[in-house]
């Protein structure tokens, strides 16, 4: 008995595996190569943002690492720039001495228009802490309140950077 059942499994036909049909198969390893094409595409996509920033966040510390450069450059400047508008104010003994004074200051005031460097004081405006210095306070009714009624030291900034606030006489 024992020969007859090997005989019978030999005998028997094979069993096959059951196998896709063709078309499942390829449909999907077609879904497995567009889930890998999405996948590489949301990447590169990634990978272009992260550059984009990247550069964008490498011009803005171009640009303050330039103002900072301006700024304290500009800063030495500003002592002999006050010093020579105090010679100004002084009676000269002559003319031509006045005259090469005024040259110099013209040639210093013109810097922070290259500079792209701005005055942080006029008389009239508001006073703002953050930029201006009161030295002195006055009683005036012509002006407001808080308003700059003199400018005693000119105060200077580049882009929202304050090299040297502005010392000025503050009207209450």
């Amino acid at each position: 008995m024992a020969e007859e059942n090997i005989k019978e499994q030999e005998a028997a036909p094979e069993v096959k595996e059951e196998k896709k049909p063709k078309k499942e198969k390829k449909s999907d390893e077609a879904q497995k190569l567009k889930e890998e094409l999405e996948k590489t595409k949301d990447l590169l996509n990634r990978t272009a943002a992260e550059f984009d920033n990247f550069k964008k966040r490498t011009e803005r510390e171009r640009l303050s690492v330039a103002e900072f450069a301006k700024s304290s450059m500009f800063k030495e400047f500003l002592p002999v720039l006050d010093n020579a508008l105090r010679a100004t104010a002084m009676p000269s003994q002559t003319e031509e001495y006045y005259k090469g004074l005024e040259m110099i200051i013209k040639q210093f005031l013109s810097m922070p228009e290259k500079m792209n460097i701005a005055e942080l004081a006029k008389i009239g405006d508001a006073f703002d802490p953050n930029c201006h210095d009161a030295v002195m306070h006055i009683d005036d009714e012509d002006l407001g309140e808080n308003v700059i009624a003199e400018v005693l030291q000119q105060g200077y900034k580049i882009g929202d950077t304050v090299i040297r606030a502005a010392m000025v006489k503050v009207a209450n």
